[in-house]
């Protein structure tokens, strides 16, 4: 059965909220669900093409019980056990769920009280009784609940439906390593925002350098993970993956390549202006080269050939690289995350481009979940200290730091909070391992600014992070000032994923960030760029402009396994977006300058 892995995470979604309202189901295998379901959702490959190959059990989160049951969907196209599950809940309340800030329970109720039982027309009901006040009248709602349901409405219809980069990365991946199977293809390449590494991508383009593009646009439309062939042409071919997206790829000889990977890279911005400059220096642009608009061409480096969509022959410049074209216009090499349309033309004119982080330049990574059970006030991580470690190792990290969320609040005491960190203490400094593991933890900031734990807590830590999990609706003012009392303590080093956002899902809060970075600069506070794929947060334009303020950033992988260590790439991506350079980024420490900077 073809199933996306968006679609599955739904599934099991769906088990874990209908397992919640249970009476006496065990909380652990709720949380199996949940994190098998955030596993496959951010999969770097299809979960039905790892079933195809016998690797299923390989992915992070998802056990030998959901790995038989997801056997049983692919083989039979359901699972009894989950039909058995999900029978007595009205199939609307999951799809009710999809909405931002409405839980299994909430959903239930609203389902049950107005009568919502379809898939189709849930939300569509649901916004009709809000807008006619049936949802304020009802038991443990009121006004305000249904106003946040309106708004809530109004972003779940608006929320676009572009694939988050780690999703797009995987689709990629797996289409070039298809057309790396014949050797017709020299070279290939990903195109516009995806190559930009935007935070989220449409759909997707891909070129390839060749001598034989009748060859490999038949291998491309025999992709064996499409859903259907939209177009098979001379030139360019489409085709539709089952989830939707359309990618379509474009071939060009290896002699021009560089024009083609040029011309649909940059923005709509970048663009228009690299073409006002051709035209001042008397030239038009093509994805085929480089024309005189006053042939015949004298320059040396031209190379004259016939025009690659046949007609009359021109005089045409063509490149090989993308290099060569920009150095052809006066310009340096302007990297393709920065080709937005801001002021980088000019720049790269005035040889004053920054040079930017790479991902070879991080050594460590601070912001980690372990499975030490602290009993966490959210959710815990699934590998052990010791595979983070190993993980580490591999990518020659000098060190990690492990940020667990703090123990509960509402569930313990602050004796009880303290003997817990003391005893994940204990575990983390009592055996020495193959690269330094600091001792750290992400503290929850509570609506005022108040910590999650106390200042005696705080002292049984090399450092902490702070960050907000709730109240994500409050005035600019009280969050900035939350955000600024969280941070003022010396132990607290940087703010975790600063604004909370999470992509295609919810908003971020406000801030005043003039007030964030003045605070930033003169306390030596660092702002985090949280890789994980629906965060990347901070925002690439804010990264830009904490950087210009002289605020240091940190990436963070935000990783709750050890193999999501790998998403410190997307982080990367960015910092790269945002013009940061290595003297930028915190972590391209070594261990001796971090640990100075932690003490």
């Amino acid at each position: 059965m073809a199933i996306s892995n968006l679609q599955i995470a739904k599934l099991l979604r769906s088990v874990s909220a209908a397992l919640s309202l249970s009476k006496g189901d065990n909380r652990f295998r709720i949380i199996a669900y949940d994190r098998a379901a955030d596993a496959i959702e951010h999969a770097s490959s299809e979960v039905k093409d790892l079933w195809d190959d016998g690797k299923l059990k390989e992915l992070s989160g998802v056990g030998e019980g959901i790995a038989s049951s997801l056997d049983e969907l692919f083989r039979t196209g359901k699972v009894k056990h989950f039909e058995t599950i999900l029978k007595d809940f009205p199939p609307a309340m999951f799809q009710l769920m999809e909405i931002p800030g409405l839980g299994p329970k909430n959903a239930f109720k609203l389902c049950k009280a107005l009568g919502i039982t379809r898939v189709h027309f849930a939300v569509s009901k649901l916004e009709k009784a809000a807008k006619t006040g049936k949802i304020a009248v009802l038991e443990g709602f009121g006004e305000e609940s249904q106003n946040n349901i309106l708004q809530n409405i109004d972003g779940y219809k608006n929320r676009s439906h572009r694939l988050l980069l780690n999703v797009a990365h995987g689709t990629v991946d797996a289409i070039i390593a298809w057309m790396h199977k014949i050797p017709q293809v020299k070279q290939i390449d990903y195109l516009g925002s995806l190559r930009r590494q935007a935070s989220t991508v449409g759909d997707i383009d891909i070129a390839v350098a060749t001598d034989d593009s009748k060859k490999v646009l038949t291998h491309f439309t025999q992709f064996p993970g499409k859903s259907r062939v939209l177009e098979a042409g001379e030139h360019t071919s489409s085709i539709i993956l089952p989830n939707g997206s359309q990618v379509d790829l474009m071939v060009q000889p290896p002699q021009s390549y560089g024009s083609l990977l040029q011309h649909f890279t940059g923005s709509k911005h970048h663009n228009i202006a690299l073409r006002e400059l051709a035209m001042k220096k008397g030239y038009s642009l093509s994805e085929y080269g480089i024309t005189p608009l006053n042939p015949p061409l004298t320059s040396q480096d031209a190379n004259r050939r016939i025009d690659l969509r046949g007609g009359n022959p021109q005089e045409r410049v063509i490149f090989s690289s993308e290099e060569k074209l920009y150095n052809f216009l006066g310009l340096d090499f302007i990297p393709p995350e920065l080709r937005e349309g801001e002021n980088e033309i000019e720049l790269a004119k005035l040889h004053q481009l920054p040079k930017l982080v790479e991902l070879s330049d991080i050594k460590g990574d601070l912001h980690i979940h372990s499975d030490f059970n602290i009993e966490p006030s959210h959710d815990l991580g699934t590998s052990s200290i010791n595979q983070i470690v190993e993980q580490a190792v591999k990518l020659d990290y000098e060190y990690v730091g492990l940020t667990d969320h703090n123990p509960s609040v509402a569930n313990h005491s602050e004796k009880q909070m303290l003997d817990l960190i003391k005893k994940r203490t204990n575990f983390i400094r009592s055996e020495k391992r193959a690269i330094y593991v600091f001792n750290g933890m992400e503290i929850d900031l509570q609506p005022d600014g108040k910590r999650a734990v106390s200042d005696k807590c705080l002292q049984e830590l090399d450092y902490a992070c702070v960050s907000i999990h709730s109240s994500f609706r409050q005035s600019r003012k009280d969050t900035t000032l939350r955000v600024l009392r969280g941070l003022d303590h010396p132990k607290i080093k940087f703010l975790a994923h600063p604004t909370g956002r999470l992509l295609q899902e919810r908003e971020g809060v406000e801030l005043d960030w003039d007030q964030i970075f003045d605070f930033c600069v003169r306390n030596h506070k660092w702002l985090e760029i949280d890789a994980w794929p629906t965060r990347l947060d901070l925002p690439d334009v804010s990264v830009h402009e904490a950087i210009r303020n002289g605020v240091k950033i940190i990436i963070n992988s935000d990783s709750h396994a050890a193999d999501q260590l790998l998403f410190m790439k997307y982080g990367v991506s960015v910092a790269r977006r945002g013009w940061a350079t290595k003297t930028d980024i915190i972590n391209t420490c070594n261990l001796k300058q971090i640990g100075t900077y932690l003490n």
